[in-house]
């Protein structure tokens, strides 16, 4: 039996726990574009864009996190901001223009030594495509979008357990812009879901992945593709993954991060078989 005195220690560690988890995170959520400037980003008479109310409504419903919005990556992604946040969102494209010495703490020091986390959304991958840092880090860079935001695509859920994925199913369907990708390092990230590329037209014969999660040094990273369209922002199955993000980053769920390059290598032989099966009647 457990003495009085560590009964009570066991107690206080527990309340002492709990109260620990159930602190809202800090988020920072970035948005800013200096490239392509997605509709789900943009500011319409000063108010804030659909994806910035998507995820402000998202913290507060679940009470998971808070969120602080910016369009000005230079003033508000600094080394001295960054000590408020434990999370920093990217729905963002192009070039930021962030001190190259808050570019680098924000890399190196905050996400990967702190151990905070880094989401990112849609065109996320289609920011600094120029810096191996930050390609390196996210998992891939923007290359062409075959599949556009009037196109509906069915997508392989290939971890329905993991926690990131459980509000998706084994596979689903939406209509939303996918990207491809170069600078995709399958041995660095842990794919969680791609294009089911047997039933998507246009077929490619390359793998294409639509989110996955890697850790870097101490920190978490999850990106997701979708996002692109603005109804997607209401997609309950998008925002419950979304959370789960955010859980999984503090630590409250378990989901694997190590990579699974033999599930890349899989899926991009079945690309190339769905592709040479192709009949242009199909690519119609």
């Amino acid at each position: 039996m457990l003495s009085r005195r560590l009964l009570h220690f066991v107690v206080l560690l527990s309340c002492t726990v709990s109260v620990v988890n159930s602190e809202e995170s800090r988020v920072l959520m970035v948005t800013q574009s200096k490239g392509f400037r997605h509709g789900s980003v943009a500011r319409q008479e000063k108010s804030l864009s659909p994806s910035e109310v998507a995820m402000i409504q998202l913290g507060k419903e679940t009470e998971l996190f808070t969120v602080d919005c910016t369009q000005d990556s230079a003033a508000d992604l600094t080394k001295d901001n960054l000590q408020n946040y434990d999370i920093v969102m990217f729905y963002t494209s192009g070039h930021l223009p962030i001190a190259e010495d808050d570019l680098d703490y924000l890399f190196e020091t905050w996400l990967k030594q702190a151990g905070h986390g880094f989401i990112g959304f849609h065109s996320a991958t289609d920011t600094f495509k120029e810096y191996e840092p930050y390609w390196d880090m996210v998992g891939g860079t923007f290359n062409g979008h075959p599949w556009g935001s009037r196109t509906t695509v069915t997508i392989s859920v290939h971890e329905p357990e993991h926690p990131l994925m459980k509000p998706f199913g084994s596979e689903f369907t939406i209509r939303d812009e996918i990207y491809q990708y170069r600078n995709w390092q399958p041995d660095k990230v842990r794919v969680l879901m791609s294009l089911d590329m047997e039933r998507c037209r246009p077929q490619k014969p390359w793998h294409v992945p639509v989110a996955w999660v890697k850790a870097y040094g101490d920190g978490r990273i999850y990106y997701n593709n979708l996002g692109h369209n603005i109804e997607t922002w209401t997609n309950q199955a998008f925002l419950d993954s979304i959370a789960a993000g955010v859980q999984w980053i503090r630590g409250d769920v378990d989901g694997g991060s190590a990579p699974n390059p033999d599930l890349s290598a899989e899926e991009e032989a079945k690309a190339k078989q769905a592709a040479e099966k192709q009949t242009p009647a199909a690519d119609q």
